[in-house]
C-alpha cells in the first residue's frame, strides 16, 4: 500500500485518489491495507453475518468489490468460502458424480463369475415366501431366480445355492455382492473359503458395482407385475417361466439370448418350434463393448483421488430416502465431518477413521461420497452425530384390520431435544407407529426405523395431547 501512495503522480496510478483524511481509495472503492485481521473481520461480516446468509464466492466478491478493495482480491475471498467449514457441510454440489468407472474383467468361461442379490419386501405368498435370491452370470447373462423367506438362516442358501447352482453349473471362481446380512456371515464366508470361491463385496451405497444386477431385477420386477395383472397368479407361481422367458429372449449387450451363449442356440417355443442350427462362439465383441461402455461412462464423471491422511466430507444421505448417522429432516447438513483417511483400497475407494458412535455405518465407501477437506476446523468436532426426540402430541389415529386381529397406528409428532425443531413433516412411514406396548413419553434415538412404539394411550395423555 505504501508503493501504491507514492506513485499516485504516475498516470497508470491515476485511479487512485488520496482524500483529505488520508484515506486511500480506488475509483469509489475503500483500499484494505495488507492486514490479515482486518481482511478476515470484513470477510466474516460479509458471509457469516445474518444480514447475508453464508453466500457463495462469487455473490460475495460482487456484494464486496462495491465498496472494498485489495490486491487478489477475488482469490482470497474464493479461497475463505472454500474452507469455510459449515458451507462445505450444507451446499449442494453441482459436479459430475466422482470417480472414473473401473469396470470388472470379463470372465474366461460361462459360470465362473457371477453376481447374487436380493429382491426384498414382495408380497408373502402363500408358501411364505416374501423375497428373491437373483443369481447371474456376468458372461452369458443367464439367471436363476430362487424364491426365498427373509428368516432363512446362511445354513439353508448354503443347501439352496448347492442344490441349484453348483448342481448345475459347478462352483464358481468369483461370486460379486453387497454388503448384506448373508454376504458377510461368517457361514457364508468359511463355506466360499472351502469351495474355493473368491467374493468381491461393493462398497455400501454404490449401487454401480453391481449395476447388470439392479438392472436385472428392475426387468424381472416389471414381469411379475405384468404376470400379477394379466393372469392373476401368485408371484411365486410365474416365477419358472419368468426365468425362462428371461434366458430366451434378446439381450442387446450379447446381440443374442443368453441361452445362445450357453447352450450354443435358443430353447424351443411354441413360436419357435424349427430346428435352428448352432451359433458361433461368442467373446472378441465383449471386450469391445466393455471398452465402449468406460467411455460412454466416464463422460458423465470426473476424476477424484485421496491421499491416505488427507481429510474429507461424507456425504450423509448416500441416496434418496436414505440417512445415515440419524441425520435427517429438511434442514439437516449434507455433508458430516470432516474424517481421516486411514487406507486406500482400489481406485475408488477410501477406509475413514469414524467416530465409535455410528456402529452401524461401514467404514468404508466409494469416492462419490466424499468431499475434499481444504481446511480441518480447528474447534473440536462433536463424535457423537445423533440426536434424540421427544413425543409431544399424537396428530391422527388410523386401524388396519388383519384376519385376526385390529391394530391401531397412532401418528406422533416428535420434538428435536438439541435444536427445538419440531419435526412433524416426515413421511408416513416414519411417522405412523405400528403400537406393540404402550411407552410413557420419554427420549427415544432418532436413528430408529419405525421412531416410538405406541399402544393405546391413557385417555389423559390423548386429551392433553390432541386438545380433546
Amino acid at each position: 500500500m505504501a508503493h501504491i501512495r507514492e506513485g499516485l503522480d504516475e498516470k497508470k496510478r491515476a485511479c487512485f485518489t488520496l482524500d483529505d483524511q488520508g484515506v486511500l481509495w480506488f475509483k469509489n472503492r475503500l483500499v484494505v491495507p495488507e492486514d490479515m485481521e482486518l481482511r478476515k473481520k470484513i470477510l466474516d461480516e460479509t458471509h457469516t453475518s445474518m444480514f447475508t446468509m453464508h453466500p457463495g464466492s462469487n455473490k460475495m466478491y460482487q456484494d464486496l468489490k462495491q465498496k472494498f478493495w485489495w490486491t487478489r482480491m477475488k482469490r482470497e475471498i474464493a479461497k475463505y468460502v472454500s474452507e469455510y467449514d459449515v458451507c462445505q457441510r450444507v451446499k449442494a454440489d453441482h459436479l459430475k458424480p466422482a470417480g472414473m468407472l473401473q469396470p470388472l474383467a470379463i470372465p474366461a468361461w460361462k459360470w465362473e463369475d457371477i453376481h447374487v442379490d436380493f429382491i426384498a419386501g414382495l408380497p408373502r405368498t402363500q408358501k411364505g415366501y416374501d423375497s428373491m435370491w437373483v443369481i447371474i452370470d456376468r458372461l452369458t447373462k443367464s439367471d436363476h431366480f430362487l424364491p426365498v423367506k427373509t428368516h432363512y438362516t446362511a445354513a439353508t442358501y448354503a443347501e439352496l445355492y448347492i442344490s441349484r447352482i453348483v448342481s448345475l453349473h459347478g462352483v464358481p471362481q468369483i461370486i460379486t455382492s453387497d454388503r448384506g446380512s448373508l454376504f458377510v456371515s461368517c457361514f457364508w464366508e468359511q463355506l466360499q473359503t472351502a469351495l474355493g470361491t473368491n467374493q468381491i463385496r461393493s462398497s455400501a451405497y454404490h449401487l454401480q458395482t453391481s449395476g447388470q444386477v439392479e438392472r436385472v431385477n428392475q426387468i424381472l420386477e416389471d414381469m411379475l407385475r405384468a404376470c400379477a395383472l394379466t393372469y392373476s397368479t401368485k408371484w411365486d407361481e410365474c416365477l419358472p417361466l419368468a426365468e425362462f422367458a428371461y434366458n430366451n429372449s434378446y439381450q442387446r449387450s450379447l446381440h443374442m439370448a443368453p441361452f445362445e451363449a450357453l447352450y450354443g442356440r435358443r430353447c424351443r417355443t411354441p413360436l419357435n418350434w424349427s430346428e435352428p442350427g448352432e451359433r458361433v462362439t461368442f467373446g472378441p465383441d465383449l471386450v469391445t463393448q466393455a471398452e465402449e461402455q468406460k467411455s460412454y461412462s466416464d463422460k458423465r464423471r470426473r476424476p477424484l483421488a485421496f491421499e491416505e491422511g488427507d481429510h474429507v466430507y461424507l456425504r450423509v444421505s448416500p441416496m434418496k430416502g436414505v440417512h445415515r448417522f440419524g441425520v435427517k429432516g429438511k434442514l439437516a447438513p449434507r455433508y458430516v465431518g470432516p474424517f481421516k483417511i486411514t487406507e486406500r483400497c482400489g481406485a475408488v475407494a477410501y477406509l475413514l477413521e469414524l467416530p465409535p458412535h455410528p456402529a452401524a455405518v461401514h467404514d468404508m465407501f466409494h469416492v462419490s461420497q466424499l468431499k475434499k477437506c481444504l481446511r480441518v476446523p480447528e474447534e473440536v468436532i462433536e463424535p457423537d452425530l445423533t440426536y434424540e426426540e421427544h413425543p409431544i402430541k399424537i396428530l391422527d389415529q388410523k386401524q388396519r384390520s388383519t384376519r385376526r386381529r385390529t391394530i391401531n397406528f397412532y401418528k406422533v409428532q416428535r420434538k428435536c431435544s438439541k435444536t427445538g425443531n419440531t419435526n412433524g413433516g416426515l413421511s408416513r412411514r416414519q411417522n405412523w407407529n405400528a403400537p406393540v406396548r404402550w411407552v410413557p413419553p420419554s427420549p427415544t434415538p432418532c436413528n430408529r426405523s419405525m421412531g416410538h412404539p405406541l399402544s393405546t394411550p391413557p385417555q389423559s395423555y390423548l386429551s392433553a395431547s390432541t386438545g380433546l
